[in-house]
């Protein structure tokens, strides 16, 4: 997630390029998939290069087979950094009445795209700007350049990790405040691989649901998300290219392929929160008005609320027999691991996917401020603006400093230290999972649940080291009770 300060020069240029190597990556994804054969490969680029394509400013284009062969070559030696568009020497200034000339001949007929226009000018003129020019020209006018794309999912994935499909879910309100429960399912087997109840609905918590999934259960080949605002945030799309995997949106309207997920938020509905009766303060075992004792369990804090979820999703509905599959989530994520191991990154390497950026300018003394933080850069760097990457659950922690050009400049060292988490961040750090704490009479189906979740995980702990270096199902198991 990049801040919103005004970004000139080199690291605008550089914004740039990071937007259409992300779109580079998402139209080779498949077909750059290191599993293929040379065989199985070609007809997949020939498909793609056959095909007209929305680009990244929405203008419809079309790529060579050369050119897709030497993205995936890239996309193999460099990864993400190789999809980046290589820096060019200034282009001459196209002058004014041959702007003015492509701006009417695409008003006159605002289905030609930048391709056509050229075409046309070729034609006339003898000669034309480039298609990059005549969008920006027509990107500065406010002239609309093409549609957005759209995706749909596939009715089932083959085998675990495939694909995983996330939405949200409006829930309860608890102390006032509306809850949004986030979570994704894993298309084959569907089990829970990542759930989390918030305060908020938008990027900040969808990522810390989706953080410690990725961790725990290894990286998918694609996530299928709905159009929400903080499925098509900027943040979730650089979380994916940086970990290789694919992002599909659903169509608005069509959501096909999208029926598992909201089939698990009827069962969350009709089975977990039919359960709960939430009370406004944590000494309250009353319900209010009545003076009675509550129906189901008492629920007065999201804590509770993630603590109950969390014990109810593992002990019950990976354990229940799903009608479809008939087999239970947990048996079937398991049968699917028989001779494969998920995909499991290194901590580091999945924290650093999930790092915020912000563009300052470096003081005379060679420091700079975030958050109100002061941090020292290198004094060579005085007087220039740099791009800093940091974590905005740990701003005392690492911070990348990268200079003009894409250049790196190692890191800021803390100065003066007055906020250890980000403001947009603090609330979610706070959605932690901390426990139920009040007690409730009566049957209370859902704190049994939980008792019995907690007392299977007082046995002797998971080693995450062992679950790496295993093989077969024992390194596919979710371990303890993390979503």
């Amino acid at each position: 997630m990049t801040e919103s300060e005004p970004q000139r020069g080199p690291l605008a240029r550089k914004d740039r390029a990071e937007r259409t190597a992300l779109f580079r990556y998402q139209l080779i994804r498949d077909a750059a998939d290191k599993s293929l054969s040379t065989r199985q490969r070609g007809p997949m680029v020939r498909a793609l290069a056959a095909a007209g394509h929305t680009g990244p400013d929405g203008e419809t284009v079309q790529y060579s087979r050369e050119t897709l062969d030497r993205w995936i070559r890239a996309w193999h030696r460099d990864g993400f950094e190789g999809l980046k568009p290589r820096t060019r020497a200034q282009s001459p200034v196209t002058p004014a009445q041959v702007l003015a000339l492509a701006a009417t001949l695409k008003l006159e007929r605002p289905h030609r795209t930048a391709a056509q226009v050229r075409r046309i000018m070729a034609e006339t003129l003898g000669d034309a700007p480039s298609e990059s020019t005549l969008l920006r020209r027509f990107r500065t006018l406010d002239i609309p350049t093409g549609t957005a794309a759209q995706a749909t999912g596939r009715f089932e994935a083959a085998r675990p990790n495939e694909i995983w499909v996330g939405d949200g879910l409006h829930g309860p309100r608890i102390g006032g405040r509306k809850t949004y429960l986030f979570a994704f399912l894993d298309d084959h087997s569907r089990l829970v691989t990542a759930a989390r109840w918030a305060f908020a609905e938008d990027a900040v918590r969808l990522s810390a649901a989706l953080r410690p999934a990725l961790q725990t259960h290894g990286i998918p080949d694609a996530i299928y998300v709905d159009n929400g605002s903080a499925f098509v945030d900027a943040s979730l799309a650089r979380i994916c290219a940086r970990l290789g995997m694919k992002l599909i949106h659903s169509r608005p309207y069509r959501p096909q392929g999208r029926g598992k997920i909201e089939r698990f938020f009827n069962t969350v509905t009709s089975q977990f929160l039919s359960e709960i009766t939430v009370i406004d303060a944590p000494v309250q075992t009353t319900v209010p008005g009545t003076g009675e004792d509550p129906a189901g369990t008492a629920v007065g804090s999201l804590e509770e609320l993630n603590a109950l979820f969390t014990s109810w999703v593992q002990m019950v509905y990976h354990r229940t027999v799903h009608s479809t599959t008939a087999m239970t989530p947990l048996a079937r994520w398991d049968a699917g691991w028989a001779n494969r191991r998920p995909d499991r990154r290194d901590p580091d390497v999945v924290a650093e996917a999930f790092r915020w950026s912000a563009t300052r300018k470096v003081t005379k003394t060679a420091t700079v401020s975030l958050q109100g933080n002061t941090y020292q850069v290198d004094p060579a760097l005085a007087g220039t603006r740099v791009e800093l990457v940091y974590d905005p659950f740990d701003l005392a922690g690492p911070v990348a400093v990268t200079a003009a050009g894409g250049v790196p400049a190692g890191e800021a060292v803390l100065l003066d230290i007055r906020r250890h988490v980000h403001p947009k961040a603090v609330n979610a750090a706070k959605d932690a999972d901390a426990g139920a704490r009040n007690a409730a009479s009566g049957i209370d189906y859902l704190r049994l649940v939980q008792t019995r979740h907690t007392d299977t995980m007082t046995g002797a702990p998971i080693s995450f080291e062992q679950l790496a270096a295993g093989t077969g199902t024992a390194a596919a198991r979710t371990p303890g009770g993390a979503l």
